[in-house]
């Protein structure tokens, strides 16, 4: 792929992953700083490496089941390889000023 589709191809993955949500919490993963590493190869492969706001997330499955299937639906991704991490642990002030603003922290 070329340079210019590898760029509009990343942006659709960040509009995608704006789509989903935790359910316990109304801003998105990606706002919400959960999201540490896209890494998309020319061949379309796909590797994103997430957090939850707890290790002991009771939406963990759903949440990150959401994210792998809306990432694999996006054309031009083959394949995608999702990881949970929790290294660094996720705090809020890893949110973004919006999703702040949204949960009153500013």
């Amino acid at each position: 792929m070329t340079a210019e589709e590898k760029i509009k191809l990343e942006e659709r993955i960040i509009e995608v992953l704006k789509t989903v949500y935790d359910p316990e919490i109304p801003v998105d993963v990606y706002n919400l700083g959960l999201i540490y590493r896209i890494e998309l190869s020319d061949e379309g492969n796909l590797e994103v490496d997430m957090t939850l706001t707890a290790p002991n997330c009771p939406a963990a499955d759903f949440i990150a089941e959401d994210v792998r299937l809306k990432l694999a639906g996006i054309e031009g991704i083959n394949d995608v390889k999702l990881e949970l991490v929790f290294e660094p642990e996720w705090d809020k002030d890893m949110m973004s000023e919006e999703a702040k603003l949204e949960l009153g922290f500013m």
